[in-house]
């Protein structure tokens, strides 16, 4: 949908409900624009209304791609973090797409379900997904004959051709699998030739701009300090609010990355690892001796570094693999992390601040999710480490994993979204700044 919009000369909008990082980089192909996550229980609502409001100026159209089922978030007895509930938080019609395989009559059944469990949602149609045949969409029209006030926009049938493979943690990200322009232009003619594209948008409500009450978080108008930001097919989650965030708070940003540059950029103030699948790369990760030392030594000598999920395991001492295979990393971490068959950890997750941090004070709360296939096997040796957060997930039960601060390095498995509590973001800044002013003072 994002690739015919966009081939019709439209600007899109692209957003994501939920903390995902794959579905964001490929909606940014499609439509040649940023992807921003929207998340009702990460974020407030009035973040979420502001961060659609500045992202959506100036554009034609906004598509939200949902996550999970319509009603599916946070846990099963409330809307938080759900598609519906930010639907109704923007005021926007829903498209509920629907896999029809195998299906018939009972389709209308199931739209009538949905149309009927959240009075206060609005629905701009239907759309059948995976429909075998024509013949096949019709059936399901006529069931819903009668049956259900949704009108059917098409189907699309099933097609393998443009399936995207799947691996752990989701979709293959477009750094591995990026969507050529042919592809773009394929999908484009998909979308055209089997839903009702005009149709659709002649039903979509013409949205006024909404007013944007306030600039991104920030405090700063000149950039104070450099970071070094991660950034490859290794290293690839990150929220493109969080480093927007920190260039708010007077970060200049220096990408690099682990796999292929032999040193780090000049005159860096901190460094900020995010996640991503260093696991698939770790044989070439581990050969960087070079940087990998680098990186070592500035955490010893005090520069502020970050590390979550898989940037943690690089920072870690050494990365093993499910075939038994293990590979020197960082060592700034006195830990063995190691690759599990099944999932490790999935969820929502608020940190706790219980001692100063890099990125925080003691008291101070942010929200963020966890969901790796990873765990930390051995501790390699005893040093002078901090635990300096603890994490609650939806049980309210305290987690085994947290965060670990050595130096000023502090590693977890959490993905934080600094949008939740950008004061992490504003505690980031200002440690390279302090480090700054050491490391010019000589």
């Amino acid at each position: 949908m994002l690739a015919a919009l966009s081939r019709r000369g439209l600007r899109v909008a692209p957003f994501k409900v939920g903390p995902d990082f794959i579905d964001p980089g490929h909606h940014s192909t499609a439509a040649r624009a940023t992807s921003y996550n929207l998340d009702g229980w990460m974020l407030s609502k009035d973040y979420n209304l502001e961060s659609f409001a500045r992202h959506a100026q100036g554009a034609d159209m906004a598509v939200i791609e949902g996550v999970m089922g319509l009603f599916d978030g946070y846990d099963g007895r409330s809307e938080a973090g759900s598609t519906a509930q930010m639907a109704k938080w923007l005021d926007l019609p829903v498209l509920l797409v629907v896999d029809a395989r195998s299906m018939a009559r009972s389709a209308a059944a199931l739209i009538q379900g949905f149309e009927r469990f959240d009075r206060e949602l609005s629905f701009a149609g239907v759309v059948f997904n995976n429909i075998g045949s024509r013949v096949h969409l019709d059936y399901l029209m006529d069931a819903l004959e009668g049956n259900s006030k949704m009108p059917c926009m098409g189907g699309l049938l099933r097609n393998e051709s443009i399936r995207i493979p799947e691996r752990h943690l989701g979709l293959v990200t477009r750094e591995d699998h990026g969507l050529s322009a042919d592809r773009v232009e394929k999908l484009a003619d998909l979308i055209e030739e089997n839903i009702e594209v005009d149709r659709l948008l002649q039903k979509l409500p013409s949205i006024p701009p909404r007013p944007i009450q306030s600039a991104p978080p920030s405090s700063a108008k000149e950039k104070q300090v450099k970071i070094g930001v991660a950034r490859d097919r290794a290293f690839c989650f990150y929220y493109p609010d969080n480093l927007e965030i920190l260039q708010g708070f007077g970060a200049e940003l220096n990408f690099f990355s682990p796999l292929s540059d032999r040193g780090l950029p000049d005159e860096l103030d901190g460094l900020y690892f995010g996640g991503g699948y260093p696991e698939l790369s770790a044989e070439k990760l581990s050969a960087n001796i070079a940087l990998r030392k680098q990186i070592l030594e500035k955490s010893r000598d005090g520069m502020p570094v970050y590390g979550e999920c898989g940037g943690f395991m690089y920072l870690c001492r050494e990365m093993g693999d499910k075939v038994g295979n293990t590979f020197p990393m960082v060592g700034c971490f006195p830990f063995r992390t190691l690759m599990y068959p099944r999932l490790k950890s999935l969820g929502y997750r608020e940190i706790t601040f219980s001692r100063p941090a890099v990125i925080g004070k003691p008291g101070l709360r942010a929200r963020g999710h966890e969901f790796h296939y990873s765990g930390i096997e051995t501790v390699l040796e005893k040093t002078q480490m901090e635990k300096v957060f603890s994490v609650s997930a939806r049980t309210g039960l305290r987690q085994e994993n947290t965060g670990y601060q050595i130096n000023q390095t502090l590693g977890c498995y959490i993905h934080l979204h600094f949008g939740s509590r950008p004061e992490v973001a504003e505690s980031f800044v200002k440690n390279c700044l302090t480090y700054q002013y050491r490391r010019k003072a000589g």
